[in-house]
């Protein structure tokens, strides 16, 4: 039992990190579906560092690291390097203050309304509308190789408001790079590469207060980070494609019905 609660664990953080319908929502809500416990935040997070190596893995042509101390590395490659580390860290300051903030002031965030099933619910539905007015915009005169860092601090301003789950990390940052006028598919690539920071200290601030104490069997939990490295290989690979010749229609609406179930359920219940 224990491997196949991790496995969807895994499962879900995969398909959900990447894809803009919002991971911790999804983990929350699906794994009642299926009567298992709420991972929680701690847990969640360990799952999410199988999205960081996948990111990290399916970049590393890209974006390799060490070009720069390569020899016959052009010097236009190193330029586009350290343009996008550059936009990387600007873009991370602001989740590193709300995290911070939140953690400081807001102890029992985790039991707070931002998480509760309505919240989950409300916030789907607000984030389907935003990406389908985003996704109308036309103008496409920025990517990873033209941009200002002005556009990567909205960007990751904005990426601050995914830690109320139901937002979408991906969702919120492919939505505000486009309405900046970023092309899709390079809207997409910046928005995952900011995953690489802000999930990976996110995560690991939370794995300090996870006490390993309470799994009798670390395997399943192995099972189930492996399960999300290669499920997240393959949304990636997926959405990279998919958002520059559908865009985001498809995924707001089915947002939208998500989130109306979501609160069908609260209301019924």
């Amino acid at each position: 039992m224990d491997y196949f609660r991790y496995f969807i664990y895994g499962l879900i953080q995969g398909i959900t990190e990447f894809i803009p319908i919002s991971s911790t929502g999804h983990l929350k809500i699906i794994s009642l579906l299926f009567g298992l416990d709420d991972p929680g935040t701690s847990l969640s997070a360990i799952l999410q560092l199988g999205s960081v190596f996948s990111i990290i893995w399916y970049f590393r042509n890209e974006f390799n690291i060490m070009g720069f101390i390569k020899k016959g590395y052009s010097y236009r490659k190193k330029a586009h390097l350290k343009s996008i580390f550059k936009s990387i860290f600007i873009a991370s300051i602001s989740i590193l203050v709300v995290g911070f903030l939140i953690k400081t002031f807001f102890p029992n965030y985790s039991n707070s309304f931002l998480r509760s099933n309505l919240s989950i619910g409300l916030a789907s539905i607000v984030m389907a509308f935003l990406m389908l007015y985003a996704d109308k915009r036309r103008i496409a005169k920025y990517s990873l190789r033209k941009h200002t860092l002005n556009s990567s601090f909205v960007i990751g301003l904005c990426q601050s408001l995914a830690i109320i789950p139901g937002v979408s990390r991906s969702g919120i940052t492919i939505s505000s790079a486009l309405l900046m006028g970023w092309k899709k598919e390079d809207a997409a690539k910046f928005s995952f590469l900011l995953g690489i920071p802000s999930i990976s200290i996110a995560a690991l601030v939370e794995i300090i207060d996870f006490n390993f104490n309470d799994i009798n069997n670390i395997s399943p939990l192995i099972f189930g980070f492996i399960t999300t490295i290669v499920v997240s290989l393959i949304s990636i690979d997926f959405f990279v494609r998919f958002i520059s010749l559908k865009g985001l229609k498809v995924f707001a609406y089915y947002r939208i019905v998500f989130g109306t179930l979501i609160i069908l359920t609260f209301l019924i219940h």
